[in-house]
Formats: structure tokens, sequence, C-alpha cells
């Protein structure tokens, strides 16, 4: 399978995304790495949230509330959620003044070159596994929201080296991060709360919006009112160049 880009893809994506992506990467394990993503300097201080919606549920506790805080959030959707949350994805959809809904994969397989499993999930294995894994959920993310992702998070937001390029020759960017706000959903409430209000001008904050049964999503509305009332802005990250 050629790296060709995804059809319908905005040329603007490359180039934003050259902008955008910081080339270093801090490594995760020898095999894989975790690509750091700032926002660019510039304007008001501001952060991009960034929530995973993996295979699960919908916390519309957390929904409810970026919508009554009007807070804008990019939203990394996995084709098996769209599937099996038809009534998320339509208040999704309903608000996409403050939601950008993007690329978080088909089947939920980290991007990871090789036999075995990352963080408990199997790697998607070969490269050819990693682009299908990249253009079928890309496909879905279209077809469910009526427009193109320009961004891809793979999941556990681990990589092989060797997978970032072809990622990127597909047309995306790749959804790095800098503070990590709940761990995988992990976190108690006022530890996810407590990590968001530290976060600084142009950080790209990360947590989860599919598990609505754990105190994390809590944790995270808790703490983006917190940093709401400091001054500190939020942005989409297809607005990052902008700022």
């Amino acid at each position: 399978m050629t790296a060709t880009p995804y059809p319908g893809r905005r040329q603007t994506a490359i180039g934003m995304a050259a902008v955008l992506m910081s080339r270093a990467a801090h490594a995760a394990s020898p095999a894989q790495v975790a690509p750091a993503l700032r926002l660019p300097p510039g304007g008001r201080p501001a952060v991009a949230l960034t929530l995973d919606a993996c295979p699960g549920a919908f916390d519309m506790r957390l929904a409810r509330a970026l919508v009554e805080q009007s807070v804008p959030a990019s939203l990394f959707l996995t084709a098996l959620w769209i599937a099996r949350n038809p009534d998320g994805l339509a208040f999704v959809l309903a608000h996409r003044d403050l939601f950008s809904l993007q690329n978080h994969g088909a089947r939920h397989l980290p991007p990871v070159l090789g036999a075995g499993a990352t963080f408990g999930l199997a790697n998607a294995g070969t490269m050819d596994a990693i682009r299908a894994e990249v253009a079928s959920g890309a496909a879905t993310v279209e077809a469910a929201c009526g427009q193109a992702p320009t961004w891809f998070r793979g999941a556990t937001a681990l990589y092989s080296p060797d997978a970032l390029a072809p990622i990127r020759a597909m047309g995306f960017g790749i959804a790095g991060f800098s503070l990590n706000a709940d761990m995988g959903a992990s976190l108690p409430a006022a530890s996810v709360a407590a990590r968001i209000t530290k976060a600084q001008d142009r950080d790209v904050i990360i947590g989860h919006i599919n598990q609505p049964l754990r105190p994390s999503g809590a944790g995270i509305a808790a703490g983006i009112a917190a940093l709401k009332a400091q001054g500190m802005a939020f942005v989409k990250l297809p607005d990052q160049i902008a700022i």
C-alpha cells in the first residue's frame, strides 16, 4: 500500500502540521515514541483541550460542562466509539461551534510495529495495518461528521518511530500533547483538576471523554473551570494557526 493522502484532505493541513508539530519526541520505550505538541506562540495566553473518545461510552457530564462554559475542545473519535454512541455523536454534532472532530483510528490499535501489545492493546503490527487504521478511522469520522479530520492521534499516543512519516504523508498532523490530565482516565477528580490548573500558555492537554463512570471527567470539568477563571483562553487544534 502506498502512502497516498486521504481523499478530500485539505492541503493546508500538511503545512499547519509542519508549523505546529514538535520534531523532538521523548522516548516512551526503546521502540516507541510519544511526539510532543504545543501551540505556537502569540496572542493571548491559550491552551488546547483535546479529549479522546476511545471505545467505551460518552461522558455527558463533561460534554455538558464544556457547553455550559463555552469551552472549545478537539475530540478524537474512534470508529468503534462512533458506532456505539449515536446519542453522544448527535450531542457533539449539535455543538460543532465548540467541538472539532478528529481521528483516533478505526479499531483503537496502537500505531506500533511488531507483534505484542502496548498498555494491553494489540499493536497494529505492520505499516499496512497502521495506514488502514488511520485511513479507515478518518473515513468513518468524515462520513459521520461531514468533514474530513486533519489530525490523528493513535491509541495510547505512542508510535513506532518509523510510523510517523507515513502518517504525516497521508496528510495528518500527529496530535501529541504537553500535559496529561487524567493518565488514561485513571486519576481521581481532585488530581485531574490540580493537573489542569497548572497548565501553561501553549499547552496541549489530553484527557478522555469516554469514561462516564470514572471520576476523572468531573476533574477535567473542574480544572477547566478554574483555568478559565484565571483568564486562560481555550482553542481547538485546527484554530491554532490563527492564534
